[in-house]
């Protein structure tokens, strides 16, 4: 099945790119050094056309480019085949997704409770602190919320996965 991708360039321009018409591009790159910088940059002839393509800032977690092409500098965004599909559900992924339960990310034991049920936490605030390996690991709010429950108490061990605090849902 062939992939199509979508692309946005300047928050202007969209249009689609199918994996095929990546693997039809003529292209040529190299790696030019001068004494202050290095330059990573292709030729691609497309449609008997040539471009001169630099990639001057990338961003792989956001799929977010900065690049000049000829000479002209744009920013452009890749939405893969799923991030297309997660947003046609009207679902979200990384910093917007809701977590109402904060898990026990491995085994250790539960030195400090900051919270209480039904106390208001805002994004970063401090939970607990669980050590692990003689390390002290802070879990923090990754949203704002009310607390619905606290299933640890200081000095608890506890096994990676196991629940430790839940959040009231949002409405």
């Amino acid at each position: 099945m062939e992939k199509t991708y979508q692309l946005s360039v300047d928050e202007k321009y969209s249009f689609k790119l199918t994996s095929d018409e990546v693997n039809k591009l003529d292209e040529i790159s190299y790696t030019k050094f001068s004494e202050s910088e290095k330059q990573n940059i292709s030729h691609i002839l497309h449609n008997e056309k040539s471009f001169s393509v630099e990639l001057l800032e990338e961003n792989f977690i956001d799929r977010s480019y900065t690049v000049k092409v000829n000479g002209k500098t744009y920013k452009v965004s890749v939405e893969t085949p799923l991030d297309q599909l997660i947003s046609e559900m009207g679902l979200s992924l990384g910093n917007d997704s809701v977590e109402d339960m904060i898990y026990a990310p491995m085994p250790g034991i539960i030195l400090e409770v900051n919270v209480s049920k039904d106390d208001e936490v805002k994004q970063g605030d401090f939970l607990c602190v669980l050590e692990a390996m003689k390390m002290e690991n802070a879990l923090t709010s990754p949203r704002d919320g009310v607390i619905k429950a606290v299933n640890i108490t200081k000095g608890d061990t506890v096994d990676k996965g196991k629940l430790l605090i839940e959040f009231k849902e949002n409405d």
